[in-house]
């Protein structure tokens, strides 16, 4: 980590870097908090890139003594929803807010891929008064950089992406001009493929805010649940992870 720590230096960063670590259960949830998570991305079903989480995990999650945003996407698949789909994201902000969590994650698109300002006006009219971050719809866009513009102008001051890329270090020069695009106005938290191993590849970048699931795969002790009701690699957030990438942040 030596390059990454002389790039800090270089840069003159003297802030701390947020660590956001995504969970979907409760184990899960317990080592974000004890390897050093900052904050909580609150979700269910990640390896389909995360759901909404239930009602009673934004309960259990409001007590975990971190600030906790439940991801808000009713269903796996596109980011183009209906009025039916858009009522029952709204429901599930008031949930949210109902459950004490800090904020809401959400995203919405067009069919041609642009985020769908409409719908995402309603939502975050929804959430008025909670924090709010955009999702990685904005990795579908045509023009992420341009679409930095329109999520400002709706209000957020968070955007989760990869940059366009599978992964964060591989969309590092995207999301480079994505942060210009956004200012000191509006925070670009890289996600999607950090450890830490891979950060130093986002040396050169001006972080506040990183997002990475830490996740590992769960040994087989056990044989599978049969009948296609556990995933053949099912993975769950890992404390020593959370902790190796929380301190390679430090350096």
């Amino acid at each position: 980590m030596r390059g990454w720590s002389g790039q800090r230096r270089r840069g003159r960063r003297h802030l701390a870097i947020l660590l956001e670590v995504c969970v979907d259960d409760p184990a899960g949830l317990a080592a974000a908090v004890a390897g050093g998570a900052d904050r909580i991305e609150l979700c269910a079903a990640l390896a389909l890139g995360g759901l909404t989480p239930s009602v009673g995990f934004m309960q259990a999650a409001a007590g975990c003594g971190l600030p906790c945003m439940a991801m808000i996407r009713p269903r796996a698949g596109d980011f183009v929803y209906n009025a039916s789909e858009v009522a029952v994201m709204r429901a599930d902000i008031r949930a949210a807010r109902a459950a004490g969590l800090a904020g809401v994650v959400i995203g919405a698109s067009y069919p041609d891929g642009t985020l769908d300002a409409d719908t995402l006006a309603v939502l975050l009219r929804e959430a008025q008064g909670m924090d709010a971050t955009l999702h990685r719809a904005i990795d579908l866009c045509p023009d992420p950089v341009a679409a930095v513009g329109v999520a400002m102008q709706l209000g957020f001051r968070r955007i989760l992406s990869s940059g366009g890329a599978m992964t964060a270090p591989d969309g590092a020069a995207t999301l480079a001009a994505m942060m210009e695009r956004a200012g000191p106005d509006c925070t670009i938290m890289p996600g999607s493929g950090l450890t830490a191993a891979t950060l130093p590849r986002l040396a050169h970048l001006p972080l506040r805010e990183v997002h990475a699931s830490c996740a590992t795969i769960l040994p087989s002790a056990r044989p599978p649940v049969a009948m296609g009701f556990q995933s053949a690699s099912a993975k769950r957030t890992d404390r020593a992870a959370v902790a190796a990438l929380k301190a390679a942040l430090a350096h």
